[in-house]
């Protein structure tokens, strides 16, 4: 029991993060009264499907197999891909414009926000990389010392807005599900992607423990993700609901509302107090997944690690002075595709799934609908579509066409 509690501690904070506390409270002005429907959507995407992503490793698999059974090529393309978007092109340069929106833009005054923004990204990843390539053990030391206070500020911030509502949710002005549409803001966690990727790591550890059947690796997972899920599904519904309080506030961006429901809640000091914190564990962040980037690239191809290193922050400075909104922006058509194939995965994986015909039909339909639907192509006739789930049906027959065809 005090492995499992262990672990699911571990779960929990490798899952928590600032990009974590950016969503559930747009979300929750988005969705107003139907808080609760669109934040079961989010929970799934945004907890389920990552430790579900862990879950897929206790079958003896790696990352060298994860998808290889569609082929080999497209396994290194995917795993590229998805190191890709958790990396330079969404998520590290998401850190940088989090810690000057939420961490630096509230302190600047009348200070050019442009030329602040500039400032700031400069200075942040030049901090980065001086951390990735001198490997200091100051981002862990920042991680256990973040992680508890931005917990108490959590805390305060839900006790307070329950006790003394900030405001009463209004009608929703998302058309459509409202439980698709927190399923499919998820995504913006990246946490389902992210768990294809240190899965191996978890199950190993268990290894290392002496845990090696994957019938208790699955008892073990299945507890630590009962710990974790509670965790962050408390924090996630705390803040939908907090923000759906001020759901009559449409004209605010992501970083401002998370910003306006703590200085509701605790006052602007609270509201200070909370951006700086969320700021500095941007910098964890992104000190991990550029380390991340750096080490498959330098693999994948000749170029050196601190190549890598150099290129990624460079990369990551620019695109982050662009802004968070942009980058979410331009994240979302990527996810739409991305993360329906990956959950396919994940469901094969688990289920042990051998059959190279049902991998690579289930897969490539999957993927091929996805791209329909980001290019907007009327998928009307397909059931589920008007969800935005066009591609369940497709992948469960194309599934079982594998299965009738031999390999």
């Amino acid at each position: 029991r005090k492995e499992i509690l262990v672990l699911g501690l571990a779960l929990f904070s490798m899952f928590f993060g600032a990009g974590n506390l950016l969503f559930p409270p747009s979300l929750g002005v988005a969705v107003g009264q139907s808080w609760f429907i669109a934040g079961i959507g989010f929970f799934i995407t945004g907890v389920g499907l990552p430790l579900l992503g862990i879950l897929a490793f206790t079958k003896g698999g790696s990352l060298d197999e994860f998808a290889s059974k569609v082929s080999k090529k497209f396994n290194t393309a995917y795993l590229t891909t998805l190191i890709l978007v958790i990396g330079p092109l969404f998520a590290i340069p998401r850190t940088g414009s989090t810690t000057f929106e939420m961490g630096v833009l509230p302190l600047i005054g009348g200070a050019d926000p442009k030329i602040s923004a500039i400032a700031c990204s400069v200075i942040f990843f030049g901090i980065t990389l001086f951390l990735v390539l001198n490997e200091s053990k100051v981002t862990d030391v920042l991680g256990k010392f973040l992680t508890p206070i931005i917990l108490v500020i959590l805390a305060l911030i839900t006790v307070f807005g329950i006790l003394n509502p900030i405001g009463e949710p209004v009608a929703s002005i998302v058309e459509g599900s409202q439980f698709s549409y927190g399923f499919i803001n998820g995504y913006q966690t990246m946490d389902a992607l992210a768990s294809v990727l240190f899965g191996v790591i978890i199950v190993k550890g268990l290894e290392g423990k002496g845990v090696t059947d994957s019938k208790e690796q699955k008892v073990f997972l299945t507890g630590a993700g009962f710990i974790a899920a509670l965790g962050l599904g408390i924090i996630y519904f705390s803040l939908i609901y907090l923000g759906a309080q001020i759901s009559s506030m449409q004209n605010l961006s992501t970083a401002q509302t998370a910003l306006m429901v703590a200085e509701l809640t605790l006052g602007s000091s609270g509201k200070i107090a909370f951006g700086i914190c969320v700021a500095a564990a941007c910098l964890t962040t992104s000190v991990g997944l550029t380390a991340l980037v750096s080490d498959w690239f330098s693999k994948l191809t000749n170029v050196s690690y601190k190549k890598v290193a150099i290129i990624t922050c460079i990369f990551s400075a620019i695109l982050a002075v662009a802004g968070l909104d942009y980058i979410i922006s331009l994240a979302v058509p990527v996810l739409v595709i991305l993360y329906p194939v990956t959950i396919v995965l994940i469901v094969l994986n688990i289920f042990g799934v051998e059959n190279r015909n049902c991998f690579a039909f289930a897969t490539i339909i999957t993927l091929i609908i996805s791209i329909l639907e980001v290019l907007k192509v009327n998928l009307s006739f397909i059931p589920l579509s008007n969800l935005g789930f066009a591609w369940i049906i497709p992948a469960i027959i194309a599934f079982l066409i594998g299965k009738i065809i031999k390999n």
